[in-house]
């Protein structure tokens, strides 16, 4: 027996079966390129957004961290312990932030141990030691005051006076001195019942 006999029958579709899948391969291998070349650039692009996003924290956080500090003592007083401590081993971006607040006369453990006006001054400390950062022409304070005592209420004034002439300041409150403080009144009342009802007031200085 002759050995090409040997071999059986020959499929003469092999060769276009044979440039069909070698067709189809190239074109996996392509695709395949492709999504490990998008991978790599995804990757470096998210690198990159990473090493941005860090320096812009630490940078703000530098600024915040000052900001509170200088607000928090004008507040209170001039030789309290505060500080912003941020703890992380790793990545600062995942990090636990720390509020030290320590008025003079107090050694709390947490801010959790100051009293109710305590927490708040700290709390307006930081809010407007973020807003020094990046300032807005309008800020509104829902009822901040209402756990501040008349001492207290005082140094949120001053606090508030130091920013008027940047930002104009939309208060919600039922503090007498701070409504004394204000420019202009929206009282909302209710005559009929169901019904309210705005009545402005301009408050202006007396010349005598």
């Amino acid at each position: 027996m002759k050995q090409h006999e040997q071999f059986g029958a020959v499929n003469e579709l092999v060769l276009e079966e044979y440039e069909g899948e070698k067709g189809r391969l190239d074109f996996l291998s392509e695709q395949k390129g492709d999504l490990l070349n998008a991978e790599k650039q995804l990757r470096s692009t998210i690198e990159e957004i990473n090493k941005t996003a860090l320096q812009k924290f630490e940078t703000t956080f530098r600024e915040v961290r000052k900001n509170f500090i200088t607000l928090f003592r004008e507040l209170f007083d001039f030789e309290d312990e505060v500080d912003l401590l941020i703890h992380s081993r790793e990545d600062p971006l995942d990090a636990q932030i720390e509020i030290v607040a320590k008025p003079r006369g107090k050694k709390p453990l947490s801010i959790e141990q100051l009293s109710g006006g305590e927490k708040a001054l700290t709390a307006l400390s930081l809010l407007f030691a973020i807003y020094l950062v990046k300032p807005s022409p309008f800020c509104i304070l829902d009822e901040v005051d209402a756990p501040l005592d008349d001492a207290n209420v005082t140094r949120f004034i001053k606090l508030l006076k130091k920013f008027e002439n940047n930002t104009q300041f939309i208060i919600v409150t039922h503090n007498k001195k701070t409504m004394a403080s204000c420019q202009a009144l929206y009282g909302v009342t209710m005559q009929e019942e169901g019904v309210s009802r705005l009545i402005p007031v301009r408050l202006e200085k007396i010349r005598l």
